[in-house]
């Protein structure tokens, strides 16, 4: 995939619809979920669609925290390199939340001079690793329609005085939520005035934003959005979604976080990636009546059961993504799959035909979209071409104990990923050799802090 700049009229026709602008954001989407870019003048965002934005190509692979950990000498190794960060055509968009006038842009970055990729979507891209992904699908004569499920805390703006998280204080009451109350409707009532503003900010930006729901914890919210047949551009809305999400909570007095484990005792926040494989005519290949459909499902399942244990470091994006795969909490803890079974890592929801689909529920919420995408298309690309059988269907509880086969620990879950043999059949090996470099260094930094409980253990 190459990605063509932009023309500029669609910022001229812009203009012409909101002629008070005044700034323009400018950013892209990190390894991290981090956003990163420039706020420019208006006067001087034009020059965007004309030339691009110079920047760091280092603000691909930066940590959690912002540092250049320079992964594999990629970055000041090399001399720090620019790179041109390019508009994303038909992503542009007011920022209703700006206290002035404020469109966005999400741009991708494009590999520097000298570099043998010039020009083209840089290596170390994710939207671009899964547009190559993607193209696989050609020819198979099949395309993923995908639809993406963001779960999510509120908090109270403040943290306690240990820098810990503090619960959300309902609107109506005012007292901070201490019982979960899934699907409720009072709760949905209790924050209207959230959920409507997130709502009416993915309108303004033609996120396709649909339902939301009460979670599994106290103050845990899921928002969904509509399927989509071109999964790169899901997982750019569900990056502006969560932008549109921490802006809405910010108004109203919270925090929304997508951390994936926040607190022990209470439910992890996932991202669920629905897919079904629509044929040519628009037919929903899953949904197919007799052998056909059931044994290309049966496949993809299968493709997903094999990838899952090298996958495990891009579905668990840090080491408090691994503390979420706990027994009891609905999150899987095995290659399970099942028919409307939440406990299952693939499971086959209720209602069949058209709407017949996987949702893969093993990613953290806080996990790079378009590389828990990736590795999802991987897996169900490999069942296919291999033609694979599936484990038997699981009809009880999949979540009693962790299968031994799958990593559930960070550093085990990057070692694993190391020696990874299918992912790299089907996405660009540059972007996984980054992601395995990135982590690593990642975890040699988080273990060069002392925490408190060591002192309160060992001192």
């Amino acid at each position: 995939m190459i990605l063509a700049k932009a023309a500029a009229t669609e910022f001229d026709a812009y203009l012409k619809r909101h002629a008070d602008t005044l700034h323009v954001d400018a950013f892209l989407h990190d390894l991290n979920g981090n956003l990163r870019g420039k706020r420019l003048p208006v006067a001087e965002a034009g020059k965007l669609w004309k030339a691009g934005l110079e920047m760091p190509r280092c603000m691909l692979f930066l940590d959690p925290t912002g540092d250049d950990l320079n992964p594999g000498e990629r970055s000041t190794g090399l001399g720090d390199p620019d790179g041109t960060a390019l508009p994303i055509p038909g992503l542009l968009a007011p920022v209703p939340w700006a206290e002035e006038p404020t469109a966005q842009i999400l741009l991708q970055m494009t590999d520097p001079a000298g570099d043998a990729n010039r020009g083209k979507p840089s290596r170390f891209c994710p939207r671009a690793a899964l547009g190559g992904t993607l193209a696989q699908f050609k020819r198979l004569g099949l395309t993923p329609v995908v639809a993406v499920e963001l779960e999510f805390y509120l908090f109270d703006r403040d943290s306690d005085a240990n820098g810990f998280p503090v619960p959300v204080k309902n609107p109506l009451t005012g007292q901070p939520e201490t019982s979960k109350q899934p699907y409720s409707i009072d709760d949905l009532d209790a924050y209207g005035a959230f959920i409507r503003r997130v709502a009416s900010y993915a309108r303004a930006q033609n996120i396709p934003a649909s339902a939301a729901i009460t979670e599994y914890s106290p103050g845990q919210f899921e928002i969904n959005l509509k399927h989509e047949a071109d999964a790169v551009a899901a997982c750019d809305h569900a990056v502006l979604l969560k932008r549109a999400i921490k802006a809405a909570a910010r108004i109203d007095g919270h925090r929304a976080s997508f951390m994936a484990k926040p607190f022990l005792d209470a439910a992890g926040s996932g991202m669920h990636i629905h897919v079904s494989l629509v044929d040519k005519n628009g037919t929903n290949t899953f949904g197919e009546t007799g052998a056909k459909g059931e044994t290309l499902l049966r496949q993809a399942i299968a493709g997903l059961q094999e990838a899952m244990p090298e996958s495990m470091a891009v579905f668990g994006a840090n080491l408090n993504g691994f503390r979420r795969y706990q027994p009891g909490h609905n999150v899987p803890i095995t290659p399970a799959w099942g028919h409307n079974n939440r406990s299952v890592a693939f499971r086959i929801p209720a209602g069949g035909g058209g709407a017949r689909r996987i949702e893969h529920r093993v990613a953290g919420a806080d996990a790079n979209p378009y590389l828990v995408m990736a590795a999802v298309l991987a897996g169900m690309l490999h069942g296919i071409e291999k033609k694979l059988t599936p484990t038997p269907e699981t009809k009880g509880d999949a979540g009693d104990g962790a299968d031994r086969n799958v990593p559930f620990e960070f550093t085990a879950a990057v070692e694993r990923f190391a020696k990874a043999k299918i992912l790299p059949q089907h996405i660009a090996p540059d972007m996984l050799d980054l992601l395995r470099d990135q982590k690593r260094a990642e975890m040699r930094k988080f273990m060069g802090v002392i925490s408190r409980q060591e002192y309160d253990w060992y001192l």
